[in-house]
């Protein structure tokens, strides 16, 4: 959906004051669904628009359809044209460190007397309590919360190879904003929602709490778990490994079938899931000499007739060609817009959600810096010469 006017947010306004990934993050997701996203910079842009290596994705995944408005807030003119906006709006998100707004003038306590009907969202490290006041990041998150523990091999921590607690942190911010949303319609009044990365890391480990609390056994690292399928793992083919699961007795029958295995059909020790799981060692041998006679695209061929499940193993960057995504929606237009590739034009991961039939696309590319401080200013009433004289003290920054 590329018209913004049928978008389910179409209306909404949101000033944002994020940097990095979580706070972007939330923004994203709303704006993706419609809402007017204000993206709050520093004169000169987000520095996570100048980070190297594995930064170097963030902001262009992370602020699409979004305006760019470059303000020094320590101005007395950008901070009154800021509150301008915000006196204003629906929902603010944030993710800096906590007390950074409160010292800036823009704390919840103090916004909340100019807009009662303001939602305010905190992206924090912690929620209330003993850590609160700790500077958190996904990494940090992952190890402490137990997610890099289960990771990684025994004794090996490992975060995971993406900013899942960043962009989960994100997502569960932007679902307080809806909840908050449509709770203010019933009461007309705006309150405080806080995300965080801690506790978004243990909620996503919490079934392996749970596995502790039903079993009595705590739960080993996934390179070494006991798994609750005996076949659920990744294969070798005569060429690239496919990843094969069969994790119910109707496609235990179903992979018997298609690949000739009588014996194993019909052998009673067999028949149960928990039966397989406890004969797994002598089971994963027999399978994997079976694959072993066909290629990565022969499997897959005949796995998909039959309907089990199977993955092969992608890289980020197998997925611009991949089929599914091309021909779905799956993917959105980007411009890459500073360094080398200046210009070139990619596709980038739309929102994972799909509405009334419809996927979620672009309407409006990645903003430069300050791109579109002239029209969110006169949008609010400022005149051409207060915004030229604005600029001409710094109190703001256009492109």
């Amino acid at each position: 959906m590329t018209d913004k006017q049928s978008l389910p947010l179409a209306g909404v306004k949101v000033i944002e004051f994020t940097h990095m990934v979580m706070g972007p993050a939330a923004g994203l997701m709303l704006a993706d669904m419609g809402a007017d996203v204000i993206k709050i910079e520093p004169v000169g842009g987000d520095a996570t628009r100048r980070l190297l290596g594995s930064g170097s994705g963030y902001f262009p995944m992370y602020n699409r359809n979004k305006r760019s408005f470059c303000v020094n807030l320590k101005s007395a003119e950008g901070k009154a044209a800021v509150l301008k906006l915000i006196e204003n709006a629906d929902v603010l998100i944030e993710n800096f460190r906590p007390g950074t707004m409160d010292r800036l003038g823009f704390g919840y306590d103090d916004l909340s007397k100019l807009n009662s009907g303001l939602i305010y969202c905190s992206e924090k490290g912690f929620l209330a309590g003993p850590y609160e006041h700790r500077t958190a990041l996904d990494e940090v998150a992952q190890m402490m919360g137990g997610l890099a523990y289960m990771t990684g091999p025994p004794g090996q921590p490992l975060r995971a190879g993406a900013s899942v607690i960043d962009v989960t942190g994100g997502m569960f911010g932007a679902i307080g904003v809806l909840g908050a949303l449509h709770q203010r319609n019933l009461t007309g009044k705006g309150q405080k929602v806080v995300a965080s990365l801690y506790e978004s890391t243990v909620f996503l480990v919490g079934q392996h709490m749970a596995q502790k609390a039903v079993t009595g056994k705590a739960a080993s690292p996934m390179p070494a778990r006991v798994s609750a399928w005996a076949i659920y793992q990744v294969f070798q083919t005569k060429d690239d490994p496919v990843f094969v699961g069969v994790v119910s007795d109707k496609q235990w029958g179903l992979l018997c079938e298609s690949f000739g295995l009588d014996e194993l059909a019909n052998d009673e020790a067999l028949k149960s899931n928990n039966d397989r799981v406890l004969a797994k060692e002598r089971l994963v041998p027999i399978i994997q000499e079976v694959f072993m006679g066909y290629t990565k695209a022969e499997l897959m061929e005949k796995l998909e007739k039959t309907g089990l499940p199977f993955a092969p193993i992608a890289r980020p960057e197998d997925l611009f060609e991949d089929e599914h995504l091309n021909a779905s929606g799956g993917l959105v237009p980007f411009t890459v817009t500073d360094g080398d590739f200046k210009g070139e034009q990619v596709e980038l991961p739309a929102l994972p959600l799909e509405m009334d039939g419809h996927r979620f696309g672009l309407h409006q590319p990645v903003p430069h810096a300050g791109e579109h401080t002239r029209e969110v200013l006169e949008a609010a009433g400022y005149s051409e010469d207060q915004i030229q004289s604005m600029l001409d003290d710094g109190s703001i920054g256009a492109e």
